[in-house]
């Protein structure tokens, strides 16, 4: 016996049944039973379309009326006031309407219109169900994005992954079951992939450096079986300093982290590593390209965690070179010089994911999301830029049960409002769950005395846009 043990003899599964609350049974459990290492709720409710979740997002705001929503009256009036009343939530004053300045042209069989800024996207089309009507709540960056990745605009809230990982754990016991990939910091940053109130082993693991994904993956000066007794060691520390802190989420996610990084040496190389990756398949994302190669690396990646068992990937275009770092999408100003270096950046890798999905016999399960936190006004700010809009913008999704080759729900004729279906999002967390196999009311915890939910006590599925 170590001489850390307890003063009075216990065993291992004694340990792991006393401390916190017999918080450790519940995740030994569930590993005997190949389930999730923190052993909490792992079944759903609902028969799943989808078994991991792939969110691009496109950090600033993308223009829906550039993009996916082609609006006609726009370039007809083009210059002309806006003929109806400004909604009094109005971050900046913008002038008049703003046609795009791209054309349109309709795509694969279901003759979806997509602009000329994504061409290869447009390959795609019939398996893209793009909702024009996304509706959201707040009108600021760092709120809005909340909002998207949380269900929350201005308190902390476990984030979406987090939630997924909570409710259905991780089907890969030697990687994290949700992962972040992203170069630079988006608005509001961390919060965006944290756990709040969830326990702490649910929160994402940001991979920033592309290149050297994690580091200190391999220990030079230790073997495999002298780290494992190390950590048998450290573990028996561990638990003893548990026993007397009852409930502390931080301290048992930091012992499971331990545990996970030794289990991690085995697989994470490998599975962050493209350079096995045939040269065919990098060309696809695009990353023999500069204009292409950091997306492109983030869009490989996340399809190597997904066929590795990571229930959650979010990708946020945050950086088009490594001199760059901003919030790209937010044209204010340099709307024409500008959006067309964020779509050159994205097209491709998203096309080359979506399409390696599919040959892989993945999107059937897989459910892609694509979007940021708000789209743009028809109206200019200043002569060549568009300003924040959450009254009306669009997202896609493809994969994981959803219907391909559609449109849902629209804007009116000037893109403003949605007036047609609109889908908010608590509806959109909704379906996502939903295609995951939880019900939303269902998936909740208890904190300070309430149960939350992701939805809070929102959300309808929108079940025309699945199969």
């Amino acid at each position: 016996m170590s001489k850390f043990a307890p003063k009075s003899p216990m065993t291992r599964r004694e340990a792991l049944r006393n401390f916190a609350n017999g918080f450790g049974v519940l995740g030994l459990a569930s590993v005997l039973n190949g389930g999730d290492a923190f052993g909490l709720a792992k079944t759903g409710t609902i028969a799943p379309k989808a078994k991991r979740v792939i969110f691009l997002f496109m950090s600033g705001g993308p223009s829906h009326v550039d993009l996916f929503d082609p609006k006609p009256r726009l370039i007809q009036e083009q210059g002309k006031p806006l003929p109806f009343a400004k909604p009094s939530l109005e971050r900046t004053k913008t002038g008049n309407l703003l046609g795009s300045p791209w054309s349109f042209s309709r795509h694969g069989e279901s003759g979806m219109e997509i602009s000329e800024l994504f061409p290869h996207l447009a390959t795609c089309a019939d398996d893209l169900c793009v909702i024009r009507s996304m509706v959201a709540d707040n009108i600021n960056h760092n709120g809005a994005c909340l909002q998207m990745n949380t269900g929350e605009q201005t308190f902390s809230r476990p984030s979406l992954g987090s939630w997924l990982l909570y409710g259905l754990g991780n089907e890969n016991q030697n990687l994290p079951g949700f992962v972040v990939l992203s170069p630079s910091q988006p608005a509001q940053g961390a919060p965006l992939w944290g756990s709040s109130f969830l326990p702490a082993s649910y929160q994402g693991t940001l991979l920033s450096d592309l290149d050297n994904p994690i580091d200190n993956l391999g220990n030079s000066l230790l073997d495999s079986k002298t780290q494992r007794t190390q950590l048998d060691v450290l573990n028996e520390i561990n638990t003893q300093h548990a026993h007397a802190r009852k409930n502390d989420a931080q301290l048992n996610a930091r012992i499971q982290s331990f545990e996970l990084a030794y289990r991690m040496q085995t697989e994470a190389p490998e599975a962050f590593s493209i350079d096995g990756e045939s040269k065919a398949t990098q060309s696809l994302y695009g990353l023999d390209d500069p204009t292409t190669e950091i997306f492109g690396k983030q869009c490989l990646m996340a399809r190597r965690l997904a066929e590795r068992g990571v229930r959650c990937v979010q990708v946020y275009h945050t950086q088009t070179s490594k001199r760059s770092s901003c919030q790209l999408w937010d044209q204010h100003g340099g709307l024409r010089e500008e959006l067309p270096a964020n779509c050159a950046a994205t097209d491709k890798p998203i096309a080359g994911l979506l399409k390696d999905l599919k040959a892989r016999g993945l999107l059937d399960d897989t459910l892609v999301l694509w979007g940021g936190e708000f789209g743009r006004t028809p109206t200019a700010e200043g002569t060549n830029g568009r300003e924040h809009h959450p009254f009306g913008f669009t997202m896609w999704m493809a994969g994981g049960g959803v219907q391909g080759g559609m449109t849902y729900g629209g804007t009116d004729e000037y893109g403003w409002h949605a007036v047609d279906k609109p889908v908010h999002v608590h509806d959109l967390h909704a379906t996502i769950l939903h295609q995951m196999g939880l019900d939303h009311e269902k998936l909740t915890y208890r904190y300070a005395g309430r149960d939350y939910r992701l939805t809070d006590v929102y959300g309808n599925v929108v079940h025309d846009i699945l199969t």
